[in-house]
C-alpha cells in the first residue's frame, strides 16, 4: 500500500513539474532569420519578366493556443528588387508580404516539427517602371509552411523554416492587359526563436 502511495505521489509530482515547466514556457514565441527568397518568375506576359532572388531579414511572431496548434504572423521591412524584362533590367520595386499562417506542432523528443498553411497579402509600393507600364499594387495568395524548432538551451530554439508563398500582379502597358506575372517564390529561412 505505502510502495503505490508512493508511486501515486512520484506521478502526480512530475506530471505537476512537467506541467509547470509548459506554463513557466509560455504561449509566445519570437523568431529573427535570414530568408533566401527564390522567386519562381511566371510570366503570361510577352516581355518576358523576372525579379532577382535575395536574402533579407525576417521576423515572426507566433502564439500557442496549446502545444500543437499555434497562429504565427511573419513580418519584414519592404524589399527592393530589380524588374528585368527578356534579362535586361527596366525598373525597380519594393514589396511588402505579411502573411499570417495557422500552424500543427508534432509531439517528437528533441525537436518541435511543425506545418503551416495561410494567407498572404503583399503590398508593391516605390515602383519605378517604363511610361505606361504599370502593375497591380496588391496581391492576395495562400501560403504553405514546413519548419522545426531545435531546443538549444532553456526558451531559446534554433530554427529551420521554408515557405512558399503565392504572389502575383497584373501588368498592364498604355491601360491594356499584357498578362500576369508571377512572383511565387520559395522561402528557406535559418534563425533563433524564443519562447516565453
Amino acid at each position: 500500500m505505502k510502495k503505490n502511495l508512493l508511486a501515486v505521489a512520484v506521478l502526480c509530482a512530475l506530471s505537476s513539474g512537467a506541467a509547470l515547466a509548459q506554463q513557466a514556457e509560455g504561449p509566445w514565441m519570437v523568431r529573427a532569420r535570414a530568408v533566401h527568397l527564390d522567386s519562381a518568375n511566371k510570366d503570361s506576359t510577352p516581355l518576358g519578366l523576372s525579379v532577382n532572388n535575395k536574402t533579407m531579414p525576417e521576423v515572426d511572431v507566433t502564439y500557442f493556443f496549446n502545444k500543437n496548434i499555434a497562429a504565427e504572423l511573419v513580418l519584414t521591412v519592404p524589399q527592393k528588387h530589380t524588374l528585368s524584362a527578356g534579362g535586361a533590367a527596366i525598373g525597380t520595386l519594393k514589396h511588402l508580404p505579411p502573411t499570417l499562417l495557422a500552424q500543427y506542432h508534432f509531439d517528437a523528443p528533441g525537436f518541435k516539427p511543425y506545418v503551416g498553411a495561410g494567407l498572404n497579402y503583399t503590398r508593391f509600393s516605390s515602383v519605378n517602371l517604363p511610361a505606361g507600364v504599370s502593375i497591380d499594387r496588391n496581391s492576395f495568395g495562400p501560403a504553405l509552411q514546413v519548419g522545426v524548432d531545435i531546443p538549444l538551451a532553456k526558451n531559446l530554439y534554433l530554427n529551420f523554416d521554408v515557405k512558399k508563398v503565392f504572389i502575383k500582379t497584373e501588368v498592364s502597358a498604355g491601360g491594356a492587359k499584357l498578362g500576369t506575372f508571377k512572383v511565387d517564390p520559395v522561402l528557406v529561412g535559418v534563425g533563433l526563436g524564443w519562447r516565453f
